[in-house]
């Protein structure tokens, strides 16, 4: 597969210009505009004449002295701008990544819809959706070593007596059972609940409510023991959190010391060693894969497979990393189904790539400025991003 001309969107006689803007050595800034009249305002949807923007910000590892990472705000939990994110990691540029809770939850909204790697500290496990992709970069090789699904499993093991109890999340807020929501006493439970790490990039606090709160120092030991939840966290701690039945069994696990496990394993089975210089996002759905096309075509009557504005990550075949951006919802830019998603992929040279969280979130930033249209008129608040810092690797972002 090799990179086209120009972009097979819509009618076959459209006008397409493109404007190549060299950033820093290795890197450059591509703008792409297919069509030249505005779609009429009913036909966004259905249109073969456009028009599509499209910004692609394409990096080449083995020209540049910068690094490619992900980042989030002050807490993990929050939202901020795509364009406050790139600014604050001092990067030169960047685009939203990660799908994340949004209005789902209001109190943590920017909390990782699945996998959140951060230097090499996993700070959200990857979801058991089926539609979930994950990305993983190395930023000391400025290669990516991971596109594909990613299996997460979590445990923490009394040190003197071995018991065990299975962690189902990191940093993300424990369900009551409904059958329990009355009981202040979550040990008096009898329902499943959930078991959760909790770590200090999480929030100012963790998650408040009923339940059970065990705080660890950084060996692992207990430092307190509390029968309801939230508290802070010092830098060094770490706490599990428990409901329902698993309240009683994580007071019983967690006393003394313990050890913490985390597991990443890839589609080959094989481990994700987890290591400084690390970050990892996540996205819904493969656009190509090994050159090719592996998109599901989705349900016609499902919005997300729909027009929409799309985010894009991939590699070409000669090893540069791509960003790329397209405007939507938009009689100025229409936007991409998931299978037109797919076909500027693989027209873009991208051997392997992945939809990332699209719609709204849509942004790219390039000099701590905007440089698409979002859909919503103003930049909306992301969990995450990932971003290109014109640094080596030891000034890398959080």
């Amino acid at each position: 597969m090799a990179s086209s001309d120009v972009l097979p969107l819509g009618d076959t006689n459209l006008t397409e210009t493109r404007v190549i803007k060299p950033l820093t050595s290795g890197v450059t800034l591509t703008h792409i505009v297919r069509g030249t009249e505005p779609a009429p305002a009913d036909q966004i949807n259905t249109t073969t004449r456009g028009p599509w923007v499209v910004n692609v910000l394409t990096i080449d590892p083995k020209k540049t002295s910068g690094h490619l990472a992900a980042t989030y705000g002050p807490d993990l939990a929050g939202v901020e701008t795509t364009t406050d994110l790139v600014r604050s990691a001092g990067a030169l540029a960047g685009v939203n990544a990660s799908f994340f809770t949004f209005t789902a939850n209001p109190q943590y909204p920017g909390d990782p819809v699945g996998l959140g790697l951060f230097d090499g500290k996993l700070l959200s496990e990857p979801g058991t959706d089926a539609a979930e992709v994950d990305v993983v970069v190395d930023a000391n090789t400025n290669k990516v070593v991971l596109m594909g699904r990613l299996q997460w499993t979590g445990s923490v093991k009394n040190v003197r007596t071995k018991a065990t109890l299975a962690l189902e999340f990191i940093n993300h807020p424990p369900v009551i059972p409904a059958g329990c929501a009355a009981l202040t006493d979550q040990t008096q439970c009898t329902l499943p609940g959930d078991v959760v790490q909790f770590t200090p990039e999480f929030a100012a606090t963790t998650p408040s409510g009923p339940g059970v709160e065990v705080v660890l120092d950084d060996r692992g030991c207990v430092v307190r023991t509390s029968t309801t939840r939230g508290t802070a966290l010092a830098p060094a701690q770490t706490s599990l959190q428990a409901t329902g039945q698993d309240a009683l069994t994580l007071l019983n696990v967690a006393n003394g010391c313990v050890k913490q496990t985390n597991t990443l394993i890839n589609e080959k089975g094989n481990k994700l060693n987890l290591r400084p210089g690390l970050f990892g996002v996540n996205g819904r759905y493969r656009l190509t894969a090994g050159g090719e096309i592996v998109v599901p075509v989705g349900s016609p009557s499902d919005s997300f497979f729909a027009r929409n504005p799309r985010t894009i990550v991939g590699t070409t075949r000669d090893g540069k990393i791509v960003l790329a951006t397209i405007d939507g919802r938009m009689t100025s830019s229409v936007g991409t189904t998931m299978a037109e998603t797919a076909v500027v992929a693989d027209a873009l040279g991208l051997r392997d790539a992945m939809n990332l969280d699209g719609g709204g979130s849509t942004t790219m930033s390039v000099e701590g400025e905007l440089v698409n249209q979002p859909s919503g008129g103003s930049q909306r608040g992301v969990g995450d991003a990932l971003v290109f810092v014109n640094t080596p690797v030891g000034s890398q972002a959080r």
